[in-house]
């Protein structure tokens, strides 16, 4: 869930020689040797990421094996759309599909993927001697079926951040104005009443002096998906409402009345505080997915917002895009009383850790060629440039790397926080009916951004159409 991202040609060439020059050349062009001029297709999302796979790994690979690498990049939905009617038809078109973590679980169930760990002992004449599952942070466990093996190879994840504005937050003049306004010192909020409060101020202040200036980000979109994620993902779990509010040990409950709490009073509570920031965002956020919040930020039109982490690296660092570089932090996202605590005892967690990888679809005609390819971008060898240019780590070594160390100080700690921190977050419940439920819910939750049905309504059917549709795919008993 991301934003169209260009690498910069500089940053593609220094990527490309040090990718080639870490490379077990002879390794490579024996193992690819029976599948020289093959070519494979790729399906992914138009993110960060998945762009400097088809602008930088892509090619290098072409280069050392012979083996053409096609990566079709698109729309969010146009590429689940994609790869999920190649895989149900069997019609084998795509050799690596993006899988992100929210949906995995579901194309597990279905046995739309490889066991790349099985494929690969099975075939020791493909087995890399650069890539090995244990150099993989623990994100990759969420790409594991019950056998403990690996059905996609991870290539990117991050953590939804707090950013904000340090030039507006740093400036003595506003520092005071601040102070003489709310009664305290101006600082990243800590809970919700201090974020709104930010929000309200420089809202006004960007009013009273006529700068294209909000206060808050917000991924309000009245017809996507995003703006459902950014509320159940982002913003209930800081309020103390995990996994979407259904109580899975409790079949599947949602309802209040059933012991879920999918409409509870603090659901409710959530939701509103999202909504009623809204008047203080720039007028694009009732358009906004996970892609217009990054721009907006990026062109300086919110001193704060919630942020995909893997937008962190322009937004902070690249002058061709962004007209804030210098000038982001980071925090961890303001929190209720008491979630921080339930957190660490380890009873649900303070945001969303997203991420992807890329799975070998069982429909492949080209799985040994595919493995290949899969096993090159998993390597620690081509990281450090990758989580560089988009803000991802998916191998432990990533984070000591000279160049990630450098990247880490411009983007204000971020590397830190998501080695430090990440555990405070958490993806998507293992939920294999993600996408049809949130399908169900999603018109009724639109209803509610466009003030069709209140807060304390919406909430209350989203909670029925919920239990409904579990007791009809078999979940509720």
């Amino acid at each position: 869930m991301k934003t169209v991202f260009k690498l910069a040609a500089s940053a593609l060439a220094l990527s490309f020689a040090t990718g080639m020059a870490n490379a077990d050349d002879a390794f490579w062009k024996e193992a690819a040797a029976p599948y020289e001029g093959v070519t494979l297709r790729g399906v992914t999302e138009s993110s960060p990421p998945s762009l400097y796979i088809r602008e930088v790994l892509a090619p290098e690979f072409e280069e050392l094996t012979g083996i053409r690498v096609d990566i079709e990049t698109t729309s969010w939905d146009q590429m689940f759309d994609k790869a999920i009617k190649d895989m149900e038809a069997g019609t084998g078109i795509y050799d690596m599909v993006y899988i992100e973590q929210d949906i995995v679980y579901s194309y597990l169930a279905r046995d739309f993927l490889t066991d790349t760990t099985q494929l690969l002992a099975d075939n020791p004449a493909l087995k890399a001697p650069t890539y090995d599952e244990a150099n993989f942070t623990t994100f990759a466990d969420y790409f594991k079926g019950e056998n403990g093996h690996l059905y996609g190879i991870p290539m990117e994840a991050f953590i939804k951040i707090y950013l904000y504005r340090t030039d507006l937050f740093g400036d003595p003049d506003i520092q005071a104005a601040f102070k003489e306004k709310t009664g305290r010192d101006l600082a990243p909020a800590t809970t919700h009443a201090e974020y709104t409060e930010i929000a309200k101020f420089f809202y006004e202040y960007g009013q009273e002096n006529d700068l294209q200036l909000w206060g808050a980000t917000v991924q309000g979109h009245t017809g996507h998906a995003a703006s459902w994620y950014e509320y159940v993902e982002t913003v209930a779990p800081t309020f103390g409402i995990y996994n979407w509010g259904i109580d899975a040990d409790n079949n599947y409950a949602a309802s209040v009345a059933n012991g879920g709490e999918m409409n509870s009073d603090t659901a409710k509570e959530a939701l509103q505080w999202w909504l009623d920031l809204r008047q203080y965002a720039p007028p694009e956020s009732n358009q906004s997915t996970w892609t217009e919040v990054g721009t907006t930020f990026g062109a300086g039109r919110a001193a704060q917002g919630l942020v995909y982490g893997e937008n962190a690296g322009w937004i902070a660092a690249d002058d061709t895009k962004s007209l804030v570089v210098g000038k982001v932090g980071v925090a961890l996202p303001p929190l209720a009383e008491g979630v921080m605590e339930e957190v660490e005892n380890g009873e649900g967690y303070i945001g969303y850790y997203d991420g992807g990888a890329f799975g070998l679809p069982s429909t492949s005609k080209k799985k040994e060629a595919a493995a290949l390819f899969l096993q090159y971008i998993g390597q620690n060898e081509v990281q450090p440039d990758w989580a560089v240019a988009a803000p991802r780590v998916t191998n432990t070594a990533t984070y000591d790397d000279p160049k990630v160390q450098d990247m880490n100080e411009e983007l204000g700690g971020y590397y830190d926080m998501l080695k430090d921190k990440g555990y405070l977050f958490a993806g998507a419940p293992a939920y294999p009916f993600h996408a049809q439920l949130r399908e169900a819910m999603a018109p009724t939750f639109y209803n509610i951004l466009t003030g069709d049905l209140t807060v304390s309504e919406g909430l209350d059917k989203m909670a029925e159409i919920a239990e409904a549709t579990l007791t009809e795919l078999g979940y509720r008993k």
